[in-house]
């Protein structure tokens, strides 16, 4: 039996109970964890250092010494990687920098402003965050191009003290740090980190915001820790949709097994009106997945080929979806993509070309947050400070409304606080 199924889209409720389920998942279950997590960053709320010791030596099994490096020599860690994985690495970083410094360009120029109006001047002011941590796994999973994602498009909009936790750092990531800017590195992982980064500790101080995906314990401590720390995104299992009607079936078996290869629990779908397309990628991904167990497990649980009975449908479908990452034909078809967290076009944009050199962020929302905001961006380390300044005539001209409004809602000192300039109202 195949382990990517076609489906006929012919509104059984068998279909729609499929489709239901796949657009309503979320991060994911966090509740089994939970419990552990507030446990965690309980105590290393209270006791800062020392819990996150013993957490380290109780998970990871290993004693770091020192727990923060405020001066790691990343540039020798690049020196003694291969020349390939170095040269890859200084590419990606250069790429990824370059795409961020025009999407500030971009994204600045339209958020800051000023006018007059009415004897009030009014504008918009845009400030980087001072302090950032960055959240990379440990494990088998390391991956040296989330250290440049989540890293450099901070510097980019000018947050000037960067942290890395991530369990005892290989030359990889070392390297990633410090071509993205990284200043300081926390040797620990899990929770437990998440937890010196929200709460701060004697040996690191607490950042303004933490970025970066992990697994149960990492996303659900960055859930719980939202309100005292801003947070990125809750990360789920990667996700891709293929939506075709006359794409290259080899490549979008390849696409759909790349992606799936992250994570058992991955999303892998194709969406087409093509039902021979289907059969044929279908039949590739087969072969594909018999020497990458990881991939088929997840095609097996969450892999679909949707064959649907229009074209409008099918995209309708897409959207509902609102995957982390879609692939369509062609430019044109950008028109109809309402949620998506990147969009690759066309059979020679292979998905994993965003995972590292093109330039666009790879953390990008999953569980259909698509459907409220895009991936990470310079905008992620940016704040917004308004601005109002009234000349005499301008209070003279809107205080009266002012107090009006402050009447109404019983806040009386607020409209003797207008008064007090000497407006009457």
């Amino acid at each position: 039996m195949p382990s990517l199924l076609p489906v006929a889209h012919d509104g059984s409720d068998a279909f729609r109970a499929a489709l239901e389920r796949l657009a309503a998942r979320g991060a994911g279950d966090l509740e089994a964890v939970a419990p552990a997590v507030r446990e965690i960053l309980a105590a290393v709320r209270a006791e800062g250092d020392v819990a996150v010791r013993r957490y380290v030596e109780r998970f990871e099994h290993r004693a770091p010494d020192p727990l923060v490096i405020e001066a790691f020599d990343g540039a020798a860690a690049l020196a003694r990687l291969d020349p390939a994985l170095r040269d890859g690495l200084r590419f990606a970083a250069d790429r990824i920098e370059r795409f961020h410094r025009r999407q500030w360009d971009a994204e600045l120029a339209r958020a800051s402003f000023r006018y007059e109006e009415d004897g009030v001047l009014l504008g918009m002011r845009v400030r980087p965050l001072a302090r950032v941590g960055v959240y990379a796994p440990g494990g088998k999973a390391r991956y040296p191009s989330s250290v440049l994602m989540a890293a450099i498009p901070a510097r980019v909009a000018g947050v000037k003290d960067l942290v890395l936790a991530t369990p005892a750092p290989d030359d990889r990531l070392l390297a990633a740090a410090h071509l993205a800017g990284i200043t300081t590195v926390l040797d620990a992982g899990g929770a437990h980190a998440i937890a010196a980064l929200a709460y701060g500790t004697a040996s690191i101080r607490r950042v303004d915001k933490i970025v970066g995906p992990g697994n149960w314990y990492v996303t659900a401590a960055k859930k719980m820790v939202a309100f005292d720390c801003a947070i990125d995104m809750l990360a789920g299992p990667t996700e891709i949709v293929v939506t075709s009607e006359s794409g290259d079936a080899v490549g979008i078996a390849a696409d759909l097994v790349a992606q799936a290869e992250h994570d058992p629990e991955a999303l892998a779908i194709l969406v087409t009106t093509n039902a021979s397309l289907a059969r044929e990628v279908v039949k590739e991904v087969t072969q594909r997945v018999k020497t990458n167990s990881i991939a088929r497990h997840a095609i097996e649980r969450n892999g679909l080929a949707v064959v649907a009975s229009s074209v409008d449908e099918a995209r309708e479908i897409t959207n509902r979806l609102a995957p982390e990452h879609l692939t369509i034909d062609a430019s044109e078809d950008l028109d109809w993509v309402r949620n998506a967290g990147s969009v690759f076009i066309g059979r020679y944009s292979p998905q994993p070309m965003g995972d590292y050199v093109s330039g666009p962020n790879h953390t990008l929302p999953t569980g259909g947050v698509a459907q409220v905001r895009g991936g990470l961006s310079v905008m992620d380390f940016l704040k917004v400070i308004t601005v109002q300044e009234y000349t005499l005539a301008g209070l003279q001209r809107l205080g009266p409304a002012a107090i009006t409004l402050a009447n109404a809602e019983g806040l009386h000192g607020h409209a003797e606080a207008v008064r007090a300039r000497g407006i009457d109202g």
